[in-house]
């Protein structure tokens, strides 16, 4: 099983381990165009912290982050697990997670990342700020600069079993699961489900959706479950007690939608 997963825009501060080491994160093939988004972040937000703050989408109140950004070649570095925060990091809990669920986590977790295009939870890195959506000057968007890299590695690494993809749309535009991958693919969609005079309405709620998506990774995780391919994962989720409704694709090569259904947080 592999589950990718988006970062979160805040991130923890950096840690006080050595700096970083390019050569040393998962995904080797992908240390090339990592150095060269490295460089170009570096070199922006050191030369000019205005342009660097329009370039990247920071409020005033986040131009500091500029200033960390400049300095990513030499800050402390420390787990990316522990570095990505937010509503679905939160409910996903990886810190008290028990030793089978962590080293099942330290497998199967991929977190794409504009700077980066993906890490595992393991990998150490220092908080930064670069989104998917960011347009560096001598790289264009990154969601197209890391297409073709990401295509080189990503088939690899998803194995042979499923993948499941909780990404954001935007962290989705870096690599699309094609051919025989996408057909053990699967995406997920949460729908909060109400009954208004009688009739029962289902909406897409962003917080819903991040923290049920970290919620059901931690419950397969805290299960020892890893799904061999979509139809499996429907099984263990319901398994798991999740009200969940899916459909297999009408064609080959495509991937599975699975629709979890939630009343409450």
């Amino acid at each position: 099983m592999l589950v990718l997963l988006p970062p979160s825009e805040g991130k923890a501060a950096g840690g006080a381990g050595a700096p970083l080491e390019i050569g040393a994160l998962s995904l080797p093939g992908l240390s090339a165009p990592r150095r060269a988004v490295l460089d170009e972040l570096v070199e922006l937000c050191a030369a000019d912290e205005s342009k660097a703050q329009e370039v990247l989408g920071l409020s005033d109140g986040l131009k500091g982050e500029v200033a960390k950004n400049a300095g990513l070649r030499t800050a402390g570095t420390r787990p990316a697990g522990e570095i990505y925060t937010g509503v679905l990091y939160d409910a996903l809990g990886l810190a008290s997670l028990d030793a089978p669920a962590r080293t099942l986590a330290e497998r199967s977790l991929l977190v794409f990342s504009g700077l980066w295009g993906a890490v595992r939870i393991g990998d150490r890195i220092p908080s930064y700020r670069c989104s998917m959506g960011v347009k560096l000057p001598g790289l264009g968007a990154l969601g197209a600069y890391w297409r073709a890299p990401m295509a080189e590695v990503m088939p690899e690494a998803a194995g042979q079993g499923l993948v499941l993809d909780l990404r954001s749309a935007a962290y989705a535009t870096a690599w699309k699961p094609k051919g025989e991958v996408a057909g053990r693919t699967a995406t997920v969609r949460v729908l909060q489900s109400k009954v208004v005079a009688g009739v029962e309405k289902r909406t897409v709620v962003s917080h819903f959706n991040k923290a049920t998506k970290g919620r059901l990774v931690r419950d397969l995780l805290s299960a020892g479950r890893a799904p061999e391919g979509p139809a499996e994962l429907v099984e263990a989720l319901r398994d798991l007690g999740y009200a969940v409704e899916a459909e297999a694709p009408a064609k080959a090569g495509k991937a599975w939608a699975i629709d979890v259904i939630v009343k409450e947080l």
